[in-house]
């Protein structure tokens, strides 16, 4: 995906060193207006130190963040004011409405007017339910108002860590539906950052992904993938040496194997199949998704060996 506008969030050089461990090794990563962005990475790989310093809550040992320009070391408060932040499920004070607690974190900041809280309201779809006491509140309104919170100073940046943890599946695409419209129509750059890739596909317009503290690869999600296709033929233990003898490589998935093949080469292979009097069950498109990418960016996801979280 070409971009055409300037980056809204600069990550430059980015590096962390926590009792004499480097923790994030050199991370530089742009994000732009109106472009959802997944972070991933394997538990402990360091997405929860990068966001944490990205968000001014951990101080970098070298390298900057830049949000709107402003730099988080030599401009702190500046660049604070275009970060909007959520992480897992949002703290509210259950006893107070919903208008009251977004009345208490507008307290916060600065120009944040009565008609701009009810505008946000409008916004996450709370209008019907803001005056009633959050303790009242589902799970995903819950998150809807932590939304509402995150974005009521008019935020350039949102940074999404674990969003839709505990909603469920109706939640999670009412979730993913808004903050997409977000993204679009106000403009925002997005970070999210979570474990669900089924989630993350569908939600974002491209991945970065974090292994042992440093950023090995950025993928759109709109590009087009290699084509790969669902064989199964019976005796599978045939079937291996017949694919590799055609210089496949065979991945093993159920009862079959996957291969990265055209489709206009597919007859041959078939033909092959059968001639090898092999029982042919089935052969069709597969379309990989962002788990098998994920695992393969990552050599199978394996833990980080280090302090990161």
């Amino acid at each position: 995906m070409a971009q055409t506008a300037e980056p809204i969030v600069r990550v430059k050089n980015l590096s962390k060193t926590i009792g004499g461990k480097k923790i994030i090794d050199d991370v530089n990563l742009d994000l732009y207006p109106g472009q959802v962005t997944g972070f991933l990475g394997p538990n402990g790989a360091g997405k929860t130190t990068t966001i944490r310093m990205m968000a001014g809550l951990m101080k970098p040992t070298a390298g900057d963040v830049t949000i709107a320009g402003k730099s988080i070391t030599s401009d702190f408060e500046d660049a604070m004011t275009n970060i909007g932040v959520i992480v897992e499920n949002p703290e509210m004070y259950k006893y107070m409405s919903g208008y009251k607690n977004l009345l208490h974190f507008a307290r916060m900041h600065k120009g944040v007017t009565k008609e701009r809280i009810m505008e946000v309201v409008r916004q996450v779809g709370l209008e019907n339910r803001i005056n009633e006491k959050v303790g009242t509140y589902s799970l995903g309104m819950r998150q809807r108002l932590g939304l509402a919170q995150a974005l009521l100073h008019n935020p350039k940046f949102l940074i999404l860590d674990e969003p839709t943890n505990g909603l469920d599946p109706a939640g999670i695409r009412e979730f993913r539906v808004y903050l997409r419209s977000l993204a679009e129509k106000a403009g925002v750059s997005v970070l999210v950052s979570s474990h669900m890739l089924s989630e993350i596909e569908l939600m974002v317009d491209r991945v970065a992904v974090i292994q042992n503290g440093r950023l090995i690869d950025i993928r759109e999600m709109k590009e087009e993938t290699r084509p790969h296709h669902y064989v199964e033929a019976q005796p599978a233990d045939r079937l291996v040496p017949l694919l590799k003898s055609k210089g496949y490589t065979p991945v093993p998935t159920g009862a079959g194997f996957i291969i990265e093949e055209k489709a206009e080469r597919i007859p041959a292979l078939v033909k092959s199949i059968v001639e090898g009097d092999l029982d042919l069950y089935a052969v069709r498109p597969y379309r990989r998704t962002l788990e098998d990418e994920f695992i393969e960016m990552t050599g199978g996801g394996q833990i980080a060996q280090t302090a990161a979280k």
